[in-house]
């Protein structure tokens, strides 16, 4: 099964219902995705990070999952501070770095990061089956809820299969190289993933009718508001209008 690393806790944001992470998660980082006010981004990452405290989380695996994220990011800054015409800082031959394009950038980097630490401190926190169980209470299809959790159930056990084919080809002596020999092989494995996965989704789909399966999970118990929940619903909802406010030019 796929790790869960931060899904077990004792800390604040760990007791707090998974409906009212969801929604406060959407809204946050809706409202972070859609500004265009420098001050508002800041203060959405500095919520972020706040959420982050609260949840206890370990700075050394949050600050691993952002160096992934900005691995990304870093693609933009070679080509965003080049892409918009404004006050030129920096000449390089043809191309000219200007101010504008460095703004953007740095917007961009600011509103990512942002919403990946209100994501992992508020969902990361939930574990899958809470999560999946809070979407359904929130009226999500059914179709996108399942879709979810068969990912999260099966994706190990394709990566298992990956495993299998790839010491397969250890064994026979196979060994990656820029040609069109690897390129075939490759190119088999996916196909050959593929459709394993097709005929493990076909006995699923028996097992799962067998089992009585008509298209909904029940649920055997159910989320109960708390007076912890309600202090944190006021925090956020404090907090999304603060941004708000900013966003508009109020404060």
């Amino acid at each position: 099964m796929i790790e869960e690393r931060f899904s077990k806790g004792d800390s604040f944001v760990h007791g707090i219902d998974p409906r009212v992470r969801v929604l406060s998660a959407l809204f946050y980082s809706i409202v972070i995705a859609v500004t265009g006010r420098m001050e508002v981004a800041f203060a959405g990452l500095t919520a972020a990070i706040i959420f982050i405290v609260l949840a206890r989380l370990s700075a050394r695996h949050v600050l691993h999952r952002l160096l992934i994220v900005n691995a990304f990011i870093l693609m933009l800054w070679l080509i965003l501070p080049f892409s918009f015409t404004g006050k030129s800082l920096l000449q390089i031959g043809p191309l000219s770095m200007t101010e504008q394009g460095i703004h953007y950038a740095l917007m961009l980097t600011v509103k990512c990061n942002a919403i990946i630490l209100v994501n992992l401190s508020l969902l990361s926190t939930c574990g899958v089956f809470n999560l999946v169980h809070a979407l359904d209470h929130l009226r999500v299809p059914n179709k996108l809820i399942h879709l979810l959790f068969f990912i999260y159930r099966y994706a190990h056990v394709m990566q298992h299969e990956y495993c299998r084919l790839r010491d397969t080809l250890r064994i026979r002596g196979f060994k990656p190289e820029t040609s069109m020999h690897t390129y075939r092989t490759y190119g088999a494995i996916i196909g050959t993933l593929m459709i394993r996965g097709y005929e493990r989704s076909l006995q699923i789909h028996k097992a799962m009718i067998c089992r009585g399966f008509r298209g909904h999970y029940w649920l055997l118990d159910h989320f109960c508001i708390k007076k912890s929940d309600v202090l944190a619903v006021s925090i956020m909802m404090l907090g999304i209008v603060l941004l708000l406010m900013l966003q508009w030019k109020i404060v």
